[in-house]
């Protein structure tokens, strides 16, 4: 007799909009922002359906804002601009997970602004 393994794949919005509110934790605890989403990818990507595509994209948004800042800090001396970029780099960590959030929750797919694509 031979057995063979499955693995039950799930539908689970509810994970999916909390692996994108996780991203918050850079606000409320100074970090965790990365590290956090990362795991909960990297654990329930094959046992969640649409987590590996919303995992992506968090992985990637996250990147890309750790990119923006460090960017953003030498240009403070260039006229203050590098202000604009880490004001800018600050909404934008925050509004879109909550936005993508309402989307996983609604089953729709995550639309990251200003995302570079790291991970295809």
């Amino acid at each position: 007799m031979e057995v063979i393994n499955q693995k039950a794949v799930r539908t689970d919005n509810t994970m999916l909009a909390v692996t994108h509110l996780t991203q918050l934790f850079g606000y409320a605890i100074g970090f965790g922002s990365l590290i956090v989403p990362l795991i909960i990818w990297l654990s329930s990507k094959d046992r969640v359906e649409g987590m590996d595509e919303h995992g992506r994209a968090i992985i990637n948004f996250q990147v890309s804002l750790i990119l923006y800042i460090i960017i953003s800090i030498p240009a403070i001396f260039l006229l203050g601009l590098g202000i604009l970029g880490l004001i800018g780099a600050g909404l934008l960590g925050f509004i879109l997970p909550i936005v993508n959030a309402v989307r996983a929750a609604n089953g729709e797919s995550p639309t990251y602004f200003m995302t570079i694509r790291f991970l295809s």
